[in-house]
């Protein structure tokens, strides 16, 4: 998911690139011959890039905006390195499509990883417990600073959206809550805003913590968990980056509450210092704002039901 704000959200959505069922068969079967007669169904659709089914073992995962392009690269080239060395599974290219006359990015293709996103899972709270302590064992694992020296890792861009910066994403967040609450779809919210002026009103500290390999847009669509509320996956990694840890502490916020978040911040293990959590709980806002107003323009009841409540654990306690 890439960051957006402005007045017209339903622009957002809308690809450059329109990847069709008939023309993702055809460009698999061109560079994969041995795929040429598999079945392909459409998977999921996000703001960026389109997944299909092919056949029942793998996922291959097309750009539809520009936008998406440099991160998919990304993923190409690091998240093969990365795979073995993180405790949960990710996406581990097998297939690398070649940019062509007819479409022309790369693409790429993975063994099909388990699980549905947490986001559509329905697990109430008291049943995530199990889910947040593997997400904040593989947090944990990801944000070893030894992988931020891997040859792979060293040139990746740092926090290019800011996501580490509380007073960045409280000035995302406002205008998204905004047009939420002009919609009906979210009304104004004292503990909210209180956070978000909070945020803006805290400057970020001078000396930054070390810099870590981070997922870059770790939230309630890229955990998959299984039937059992167990965690499966980590999906989508196209906003891969260098930064604070705190770029994939929002999950912490957005996705867990009570004891849940408090499992996942004791198998994280890392120290979490004041600003960090005003952070974390900021960009959980700032995420919760976007993917609802998404929901709600893509009519999507699961998604903003469980971003709206995202919104409400990023300020609880």
């Amino acid at each position: 998911m890439t960051d957006r704000h402005g007045p017209a959200p339903q622009a957002q959505w809308t690809p450059d690139v329109d990847v069709t069922p008939a023309l993702a068969a055809s460009l698999i079967g061109e560079q994969f011959p041995g795929l040429l007669s598999v079945p392909i169904a459409p998977l999921a659709t996000g703001w960026d890039n389109i997944a299909f089914l092919v056949g029942d073992q793998w996922l291959f995962r097309f750009p539809r905006r520009e936008i998406a392009v440099p991160g998919v690269r990304r993923e190409i080239a690091v998240l093969p390195r990365l795979a073995p060395l993180v405790p949960l599974p990710i996406p581990d290219p097998a297939f690398v499509g070649r940019p062509s006359d007819r479409y022309g990015w790369p693409f790429f293709g993975t063994a099909m990883l388990p699980g549905r996103e947490l986001a559509d899972s329905g697990l109430p709270d008291s049943r995530r417990i199990e889910a947040a302590t593997a997400v904040g064992e593989f947090l944990r694992e990801l944000h070893d600073p030894a992988l931020a020296r891997l040859p792979e890792c060293a040139s990746l861009p740092v926090d290019p959206m800011g996501r580490g910066n509380a007073d960045v994403r409280a000035s995302r967040a406002r205008p998204v809550l905004a047009r939420l609450g002009r919609a009906g779809v979210w009304p104004p919210d004292d503990e909210v805003g209180r956070l978000l002026d909070e945020a803006e009103a805290t400057p970020q500290p001078a000396g930054r913590a070390s810099l870590v390999v981070c997922h870059g847009d770790l939230h309630i669509r890229h955990v998959l968990v299984d039937l059992l509320g167990l965690a499966t996956a980590i999906i989508d990694w196209g906003d891969l980056c260098l930064g604070d840890p705190v770029v994939d502490l929002g999950i912490a916020y957005l996705g867990f509450a009570g004891g849940a978040r408090a499992a996942l911040l004791s198998a994280y293990g890392r120290p979490v210092t004041a600003y960090q959590e005003l952070a974390a709980r900021t960009l959980a806002i700032s995420l919760g704002a976007s993917l609802a107003e998404y929901a709600a323009d893509d009519e999507r009841p699961d998604l903003l039901r469980e971003a709206l409540a995202g919104l409400r654990r990023a300020v609880s306690a």
